[in-house]
């Protein structure tokens, strides 16, 4: 038993599945059952919703939908749950699909997903973006909820401050002596190489841009790990910007040097999730809130 139309059921799972034979096996139906009800719903509607090919994906009218569905997944869960009725597999396998950036996912947000599942029995679909893009995947149906540095509520959403994660650009005692014997200036900077999460990632250049307003190209590593920032200037790889409450037991041995104390680069985090009237979100919401303001300040 399911409390969605069986079209926008079919429709949902393909996107979770990522495949006509994943969402057909998820509603034990066969995978020609699944396409029917696709092609019906998009005969419905006038539009392609889909686009078939691995991995399937939505397509721009695809989103639009998805936006609308994904709460009224959460509420079928709880629905079941508010009723003590045996939710059908389908449903009871149902992940949230969260997108938040990776330094959150290392620090606070881990601890939050513990607390959530260890109390509530929630699973996670975690989908990992820089602050300043992961709003996107919450704008187009992806997410359910999003942590974003995007300070302004999206439509059909709510919007709950999170606190602001502070970030000091560290380096080895050595690659310090060797790249900036001579201070912060624009020649070391073009100079030393640094690390940059991946091309998303400004933060390298917005701290440079407080000691000089010349276009720099430094040599440059992209490295997709937030721990692994710090042992990688511990190392001597390069220069990088880490979040405040990563890099204490580091700087207390000695591992990595703050290149200037002085000067900061902060974020401002949200935590935007739809709109609707839910004790998952408000659980999420609380739970998010309370572990980023205890990480974070």
């Amino acid at each position: 038993m399911s409390l969605l139309h069986p079209q926008l059921a079919a429709f949902a799972a393909i996107i979770e599945e990522a495949s006509f034979d994943g969402a057909a096996k998820r509603l034990a139906v066969t995978p020609s059952a699944i396409s029917q009800r696709v092609k019906a719903l998009e005969d419905r509607l006038g539009q392609v919703l889909i686009v078939r090919q691995p991995p399937c994906r939505p397509t721009e009218a695809g989103q639009i939908l998805l936006r609308k569905v994904q709460p009224m997944l959460v509420l079928e869960a709880e629905a079941f749950s508010d009723f003590q009725l045996d939710q059908p597999a389908e449903t009871a396998i149902r992940r949230l699909k969260i997108a938040v950036n990776d330094d959150s996912l290392e620090t606070w947000v881990l601890p939050a997903l513990a607390a959530l599942t260890h109390d509530f029995g929630y699973l996670f679909d975690v989908i990992v973006d820089d602050q300043d893009h992961s709003l996107s995947l919450l704008r187009d149906g992806s997410a359910v909820g999003a942590v974003t540095s995007e300070a302004k509520a999206i439509q059909g959403c709510d919007i709950h401050s999170l606190g602001t994660m502070r970030y000091h650009a560290i380096a080895s005692s050595a690659y310090q002596a060797r790249y900036f014997a001579n201070g912060l200036t624009a020649e070391a900077f073009q100079q030393a190489p640094m690390l940059v999460f991946n091309r998303k990632d400004t933060l390298q250049s917005r701290f440079m841009a407080q000691f000089t307003d010349q276009p720099l190209s430094p040599p440059t590593h992209y490295l997709p790990t937030s721990k692994g920032f710090v042992e990688a200037a511990a190392l001597g790889l390069g220069w990088c910007m880490v979040p405040e409450c990563m890099i204490q037991s580091a700087l207390a041995e000695q591992r990595v040097v703050l290149l200037d104390s002085r000067v900061t680069v902060d974020v401002p985090l949200y935590w935007q999730h739809t709109s609707v009237r839910s004790a998952v979100l408000s659980n999420l919401t609380r739970v998010f809130i309370a572990q980023a303001k205890s990480t974070m300040g």
